[in-house]
Formats: C-alpha cells, structure tokens, sequence
C-alpha cells in the first residue's frame, strides 16, 4: 500500500491507499518539535489501531508546506519503514503547465490539489482551500496553472483578532444566525465567518471573469472545488462552490505518486 501524507500548517493528514482506493486515513496536530522517533511511534499506534503494520507499506510521497518538519519525516520513513519517501517539490513530474513567475515559491499543497482537481473534475477549475490560510488556484481545460490568490484562513484571522487586540475575545467559529449582532462574540462570528463568505464569491467571480477574458470560456464552464477544514462552513453561504471535496489533496498524492514512481530510489538523505 501507499502512504501519502500531508503536512500542513496546523495538521498532518495521512492516508494507505491500496492501489488508488483510500482505505483509511487520520489527523495528527502539526508540531515540528517531534522528533523523527516520536512521529513514527504516533503513526505505527494509529495504524496499529486499524489493524495496519509498517509490513503494509510499499511506499511513500510527502507533500509539506512546514519545510522544518521534512528532515523528521525522512528520517521517520527510512527507519521505521525502510522507505525513502517522494517529496513533492520543484522538478516532480505534475503533468501540468506551471505558469508561475517562480515555480519554486509555489506551495506543494496547492501543486497537489491542483494536479488531483485537474485529474478528477477536468475542464477550467477554481480549487479553494479553505485552511491556515485560504488559497485559490486557478487551472485551464488544457491543465495549465495560471496562478491564484492567498489570504488569511477564518482562524488564522480570529486569532490575529484575539492576540492583537486588548479587549477581543477568542471565539468559537459558529454562525451566528445574523449579520448585525448585539454582542462581541456573535459580532466577531458575523465579521469572521460572513466576511470570509464574500470574500469567496468575489474572489471567484473576479477569477472566472478573468478566465473568460483569457481562455474565451463562459462563467458556467469553470467549476469551483473546495476542501480544507472551513469548506463546508462557507459554502452553506454561497453559490460559487460547485463541489466540496475533502480528499482532495490525498488523492493529489496517489495520482502524483503514479505519475512519480522510483523517484525516491535516486534519493538519499544525503543528497
């Protein structure tokens, strides 16, 4: 089986996929003060707890936005599964078109969402990512990138709120029910969370737009893909999100994994 593994900001979401099937995955709370040692304890428990073993692995791909915590995880493969892992970084084969001014400044987790929405959904796309921070990124018919936006995730900005101001609260991500809120928490809540959701529908539509006026498309051919944490949450406040899926980016490192293989035998942690 495949272990794929995602490191974001905030979590590690990793996953066996048998052939291209995802028979399970878990959520660990990202922390780059492990140690290879630790990480690997805390993954065999969770396989372990599935009834899986490290003789299950035959290989693996990482994709890791904390670049800190790679080096752990290697070393984590390489003793606990005597596996060097595919990283996606610059040089992976994509199969897309990376129009970027720096390919190298462009995250692994937005290659991977793009390279899995593209394989999966075809056709112009807007994939949204709504986690620490809300990404877009936009993708051609023809599987070109040609680039996207970033900003603050809805938590990222209810604790930039909280640890820079005097007297606001940390609050809970709830709806409030209302735009106009007669207490600070509900306030922050509508700010927060209502914000956020025009947020999305303008920055779609000034996208699509844009697409329309490159690729000679109509508003209705681009689809738009959401997954990360927030995704439902928004999307019960707008129209814009044709489809939310949450194994986005799991299935992005199965597909790369296929387009990638014996990669990593040309690697070793020296290199």
């Amino acid at each position: 089986m495949l272990l794929a593994v995602d490191v974001g900001n905030t979590n590690i979401v990793f996953g066996l996929f048998d052939d291209k099937n995802l028979v399970d995955s878990w959520r660990l709370a990202t922390d780059n003060k492990r140690s290879a040692d630790e990480y690997g304890v805390m993954f065999e428990s969770m396989f372990g707890h599935s009834g899986y073993s490290a003789e299950d692995i035959d290989d693996i791909i990482i994709s890791s936005v904390v670049p800190s915590l790679l080096f752990s995880l290697e070393h984590m493969c390489l003793k606990f599964y005597d596996k060097m892992p595919i990283v996606v970084e610059t040089g992976i084969k994509t199969g897309l078109k990376i129009r970027y001014d720096d390919p190298r400044q462009l995250g692994a987790d937005r290659i991977v969402n793009s390279v899995a929405a593209h394989t999966k959904y075809e056709g112009p796309l807007i994939i949204i990512d709504f986690g620490t921070a809300t990404t877009f990124c936009c993708v051609s018919a023809d599987g070109d990138f040609i680039g996207g936006a970033i900003a603050p995730g809805m938590k990222t900005s209810a604790a930039a709120l909280f640890e820079n101001t005097a007297k606001l609260p940390n609050v809970d991500l709830e709806l409030p029910g209302k735009f106009i809120c007669r207490n600070t928490n509900e306030a922050m809540q509508s700010g927060l969370i209502y914000g956020h959701m025009g947020f999305t529908t303008h920055m779609v539509n000034g996208m699509k737009a844009e697409m329309c006026e490159e690729f000679g498309c109509k508003p209705e051919d681009i689809r738009v893909i959401a997954t990360g944490g927030m995704a439902t949450m928004v999307e019960a406040g707008v129209d814009c999100i044709d489809v939310i899926d949450r194994r986005l980016t799991l299935d992005g490192l199965q597909v790369l994994y296929e387009k990638n293989k014996g990669l990593n035998k040309k690697r070793t942690l020296q290199d």
